[in-house]
């Protein structure tokens, strides 16, 4: 999940919620760039972070007794295997840019290596039913992950004040892009998607408790949260 303090309390945004707004940001890409596999693309990046329910996990809870950021978990093998088996009974082609995305967030991590290994001999055969290529799968990933870096932009509050400009990412052949706030509009140069302009939102809940015993004594109060709508414009200009 994504945490933000803010002085009325912790605002949560789910992990799924926040792949919701990764899949509105990339349905708006123009259609003459799109992958082959639009469709296949489109579903992974709204699901690639689909394995996370806060509700079913049991590490909510830091050792402070706050809310645990997205940013405080490590690579589990359990979880990332059932991601993985999710994609696969959907298509080759996610499960691909599942495994991609896995090994982007967690490369770094040495108790992932052994997993890697068994992704590396699933690509094969994936690559195969696929009918595909690993550069058409790396530039579908590079458009997920610019999707994905966008969305975790806005969850995490990090657009900045006075049209100060922010980088996004950088897109399918390395295009980079950056953005600022103009108003009630984010502002995107280049200009990577069909339309002048569209809404995006998100679902967010507000938790006044700051601090928790267990992690069953947090999903109680998230649940009694009620969810609100956050709505931004991402525009040309």
């Amino acid at each position: 999940m994504i945490v933000n303090y803010t002085e009325n309390g912790w605002q949560i945004i789910t992990q799924r919620s926040h792949g919701l707004l990764a899949a509105q940001i990339c349905a708006r890409w123009k259609k003459d760039k799109q992958p082959g596999r639009w469709v296949d693309t489109l579903i992974a990046t709204a699901e690639h972070d689909d394995v996370y329910n806060e509700l079913e996990n049991e590490d909510l809870i830091n050792e402070n007794g706050g809310p645990v950021n997205f940013k405080q978990t490590e690579f589990e093998a359990k979880k990332s295997e059932a991601l993985i088996a999710m994609a696969e009974t959907k298509s080759a082609f996610i499960a691909l840019l599942i495994s991609r995305h896995i090994q982007f967030v967690h490369g770094s991590e040495p108790k992932a290596k052994p997993f890697f290994a068994k992704l590396a001999n699933s690509e094969k055969d994936w690559l195969q039913i696929a009918n595909t290529t690993k550069g058409e799968i790396s530039k579908a990933y590079e458009l997920l992950e610019f999707c994905d870096a966008f969305s975790l932009l806005i969850c995490q509050q990090l657009i900045q004040p006075e049209q100060r400009k922010i980088q996004i990412s950088n897109g399918p052949e390395g295009e980079p892009y950056e953005m600022f706030a103009s108003g009630d509009k984010l502002i995107v140069a280049p200009w990577p998607f069909e339309v002048a302009s569209f809404p995006v939102s998100y679902e967010v809940r507000l938790i006044t408790q700051l601090s928790f015993n267990s992690s069953d004594e947090f999903k109680k109060e998230f649940q009694k949260a009620n969810a609100m709508t956050q709505y931004l414009t991402i525009s040309k200009s």
